[in-house]
């Protein structure tokens, strides 16, 4: 499909340059809403949901809609929908994008945000290039999601209601233009605390109760298990596998694990997760790390025979999804990778995905790369071939018949 690379191209550097980490999207909202309007989008077709109002975190808005009607010999199809997140990690704040070649760098010391602005990009070119040329198409819904990286926020809190029924959807965000991924891992976060007893650590340290101490044995039994990093259960084809780790270890809002070392800590927050393809064994991974605290919690005892104890908490992040490949969506998907000059690969992230969350809302949802590279850190690049073959992919995608 013919699209017009440098417009693309513009967009990309436009949308790359506004900041928009998770949680404060408003700015890049409003130059999204102003680009799409430039693309011949009416006013009227353009609108922000209230998911914000359901996500448990600070959110400045919600996620953006735009409903486009169908147009010629295909306006009455069944809908379809575009789909990305709006949002990037804190580390992109103050990103300098920069052309050199066929790259897209960044002459800042931050990330670069190609993680998702090559997906807005592509979504808004849709829009443009769909106007520009007069192609036939169905009803599209284009969804541009807040806090995707802080946990599928906006893409599980959107109101399926708002989004007009489609009937599949495209999601954009990734590297490989040719990548097809049609399933992801689902995921447990979980948090634990910890309660001790303290006590002077050089006068009576055995009247305290170390929460420190309780941590490191539950860690202990944890890796000893098999459950920590790459865990694989039993061998072969019945083999089960799936990740876990532990994250932040602190004292409680933002404090230190501890007060100081001459006192027996009483107190520690952990935070981690664990993910899987198979939608029990992340469960099974999580409650391997509940039973390990609760052990570790007894074994830790003072003078007077007192145990420590714990309160572990864990919540699904998203569910695991694998679609067939007979599924009108994935056959759509591959033979348009095949239109634009791509070799469609299938595969499954290990990653989560707003795809997570629209499969789970009843949407089968493919999601393709967009030319990121190293997303996350501050060497990520984009590649131009791969988010211009992405733009050309939505636009095929879009006009099939």
């Amino acid at each position: 499909m013919s699209v017009d690379t440098q417009a693309a191209t513009d967009r990309l550097m436009r949308f790359l340059a506004v900041e928009g980490v998770s949680g404060r999207e408003a700015a890049i909202g409003r130059e999204l809403t102003a680009a799409l309007k430039e693309a011949g989008v009416p006013g009227k077709a353009i609108r922000l949901d209230d998911a914000n109002s359901r996500i448990p975190l600070p959110t400045e808005t919600g996620n953006l809609i735009v409903d486009l009607p169908g147009r010629g010999t295909m306006h009455n199809q069944p809908r379809i929908m575009f789909m990305t997140h709006m949002d990037t990690v804190p580390l992109c704040a103050g990103a300098k994008p920069k052309i050199t070649g066929r790259k897209i760098v960044n002459e800042a010391k931050t990330a670069l945000g190609g993680d998702n602005r090559c997906g807005c990009g592509i979504l808004v070119t849709l829009a443009a290039e769909l106007s520009r040329q007069k192609l036939d198409h169905p009803p599209i819904t284009l969804l541009f999601c807040v806090r995707e990286e802080t946990g599928l926020w906006g893409a599980r809190h959107v109101n399926t209601d708002d989004l007009g029924s489609p009937v599949m959807a495209f999601n954009f965000d990734g590297s490989s233009a040719s990548g097809v991924t049609i399933g992801a891992v689902g995921a447990d976060r979980w948090q634990v605390e910890i309660f001790g007893r303290a006590s002077h650590a050089g006068v009576a340290p055995e009247r305290g109760i170390s929460a420190t101490m309780i941590l490191a044995l539950a860690l202990a039994e944890v890796k000893a298990g098999g459950w920590f990093g790459k865990v694989v259960k039993g061998k072969g084809q019945s083999a089960r596998t799936g990740t876990s780790n532990v994250g932040p270890v602190t004292g409680g809002e933002g404090r230190p694990a501890g007060d100081a070392t001459n006192v027996v800590t009483d107190y520690v927050h952990v935070r981690g997760e664990c993910r899987s393809h198979d939608a029990k064994f992340f469960k099974e991974i999580t409650k391997a790390y509940k039973t390990a605290f609760e052990n570790a919690a007894k074994r830790v005892t003072n003078s007077d025979g007192k145990s420590g104890r714990v309160k572990f908490k864990a919540e699904t992040d998203y569910y695991p999804f694998r679609m067939k490949e007979s599924l009108p969506v994935v056959k759509r998907a591959m033979a348009a990778v095949s239109d634009v000059g791509g070799t469609p690969t299938l595969r499954a992230g290990n990653g989560g995905l707003d795809a997570n969350w629209m499969v789970r809302h009843g949407v089968p949802t493919v999601t393709f790369g967009t030319g990121q590279n190293e997303p996350h850190t501050i060497d990520e690049w984009i590649n131009r071939d791969e988010y211009e073959r992405a733009c050309a992919l939505a636009l095929r995608l879009a006009t099939m018949g």
